[in-house]
């Protein structure tokens, strides 16, 4: 409840669990910006391992056979193989879990943004904490007791309430105490998605040897491990959240004029309103468009590489079909490394591409991403048939850092349009996008490839009209992201409407609206600081030094 200090001004609410309210997360003189940042990669840098969870495929599908996968009766359909304990699973059937994680993710962002809003981003990470932590726990009994359909449950519908929570918690904060560098600020924190598996994967690797036994391939201990581990970090990301008070901006900082940029408003734009205008749903299929096609070859990466390149990936003038089983070996060590330097620039785009667009403008940057994209796509088979390996790798290397720049980017895109109150309401809704490209792009990458193979078409030439494809897809991008005008000034709310939502959400400033120029003048120099990077950018360091080292095989 709401009680009154000695000077009757309105104070924070009391109870168990105040803490987690909005009113108890008003950043006080002294709080250095800098920190926001680091909380919300605590959180990204965990969730984030969503894109490393095949590592476990190839464990998981021995569960029982330990050495070899102990077979299921030839007429077993997906229904059995979620209650079977007799026999292991297939890889296709844990697959689904990578499918649920990113249909949960857009669902639960799109439902609960308007929440999370007037929760607050601290009460929403420690929730996120909670379900993603929480869902490694669950899939542990889930392979203790061999029940896949735990494993769904667990990480799947559970873990994946948890990325929606994580992935959007930060959005909103981070804008507003960056209202100076909006795509620079939402880019720091995005980054930590794509960064993720390469902490989490190596980790859990290391685990799974570690857990392994003669009965066990250590897979649920590196469940409960890995639970307690992205708990206990989320937790700290979360409880580090602190909003501006109301009214604030940096020391020094001009909101520049209004007619400088026409995407650019001072006002605010109400979720119920702004999902239903045409600025809206084209940003959506800008969103989509680009994920489609950056998403569809990330998950064909290794095959592609291998399949194109085949025996001059050794020094062996060969195709892939023509390989032994231990050059197909080493050539898939070779993949392994491309796919982990494509991780390096998945995730150096997010902050490159977002910080550019604080330049630029966000418009002008998703035009670079569609038709810099059309024009690298459709070289791609022109440096497959000239066996130009460095350039070929270079192509996927710039595709894929605007595919990771398209997310990071984004949030400033909306906010830009739509206001910063209840932007992260709206970019949840937005998200919905990355869950239908994660159905559009796989599906166009793998079903044209097996038609290809399956009319005979050579194995190095079956991703030529796929690219031509994915070109056209970015080229219908370009269109939509022309197409983008600014909102409507009627649709703004009005000042009354805004008091309205700050009440709403327990935005109880009045009792810091004497520090509001106190915050402007932020700590330059602290320990604080120091402190917090240190903690994110360790665990980051380490995994990119892995990743470096299985991408240098690629030069050898």
């Amino acid at each position: 409840m709401t009680s009154m200090d000695n000077a009757g001004r309105a104070s924070a609410p009391s109870g168990a669990f105040a803490f987690l309210d909005r009113s108890h997360t008003i950043a006080r003189p002294g709080f250095n910006r800098w920190l926001a940042p680091p909380a919300a990669l605590a959180i990204h840098l965990c969730i984030g391992m969503a894109y490393g969870f095949s590592v476990f495929w190839l464990p998981l599908s021995r569960a029982l056979g330990v050495t070899a996968p102990v077979a299921c009766p030839a007429d077993m359909g997906l229904i059995g193989e979620l209650f079977t304990t007799s026999c292991d699973w297939k890889i296709s059937s844990l697959g689904w879990m990578y499918t649920l994680f990113f249909v949960f993710l857009g669902s639960s962002a799109a439902i609960w943004g308007g929440w999370l809003e007037k929760a607050g981003p601290r009460k929403a990470g420690v929730v996120a904490a909670l379900c993603w932590g929480g869902g490694f726990f669950v899939s542990a009994i889930g392979v203790k007791t061999h029940q896949l359909w735990l494993m769904w449950l667990g990480s799947g519908v559970l873990g994946g309430v948890g990325l929606g929570l994580g992935y959007i918690s930060p959005v909103s904060t981070l804008i507003k105490w960056f209202p100076d560098r909006r795509g620079m600020a939402t880019g720091m924190a995005i980054m930590g998605f794509g960064g993720g598996a390469m902490i989490g994967a190596p980790l859990a690797d290391m685990l799974m040897k570690s857990f392994a036994t003669p009965t066990s391939v250590g897979v649920w201990q590196t469940f409960v491990v890995l639970g307690v581990i992205y708990f206990l970090f989320m937790m700290g990301g979360a409880l580090g959240y602190r909003v501006p008070v109301d009214g604030w901006k940096p020391a020094g900082w001009t909101p520049p004029a209004a007619s400088s940029n026409a995407l650019i408003t001072s006002k605010h734009v109400h979720l119920d309103d702004a999902w239903k205008t045409k600025q809206f749903w084209l940003v959506w299929w800008v969103l989509c468009l680009n994920v489609t096609a950056g998403i569809g070859i990330l998950g064909m990466a290794s095959p592609l590489l291998q399949e194109v390149f085949g025996g001059k990936l050794i020094g062996v003038d060969a195709t892939f079909s023509q390989l032994t089983a231990a050059q197909k070996g080493q050539i898939a060590a070779v993949a392994a490394g491309f796919t982990g330097l494509l991780s390096l620039f998945n995730i150096g785009g997010r902050f490159f591409w977002a910080s550019l667009s604080d330049k630029i403008g966000r418009k002008a940057t998703y035009f670079t991403f569609f038709l810099l994209g059309l024009a690298l796509y459709a070289a791609v088979p022109s440096a497959a048939k000239a066996g130009a390996l460095p350039v070929f790798v270079l192509i996927f290397c710039v595709i894929l850092s605007m595919y990771g720049g398209g997310f990071a980017t984004v949030p400033a895109y909306l906010a830009d349009m739509f206001g910063t109150k209840m932007v992260g309401a709206i970019h949840g809704r937005l998200l919905t996008a990355w869950s239908a490209a994660g159905l559009f792009g796989p599906s166009i990458v793998n079903y044209i490839r097996e038609y290809q193979l399956d009319h005979g078409v050579a194995r190095a030439d079956v991703y030529s009209i796929t690219m031509y494809i994915l070109a056209g897809l970015l080229a219908l991008g370009a269109i939509c992201n022309w197409a983008v005008t600014p909102v409507s000034e009627k649709l703004h709310m009005s000042e009354e409407e805004v008091a309205e939502e700050k009440k709403i959400a327990d935005d109880t400033h009045q009792h810091f609206a004497s520090d509001v120029a106190a915050l402007g003048e932020e700590v330059t120099h602290s320990w604080k600081v120091t402190l917090a990077w240190a903690v994110v950018w360790i665990p980051l360091a380490w995994g990119i030094w892995i990743t470096l080292t299985k991408a240098l095989v690629l030069f050898r």
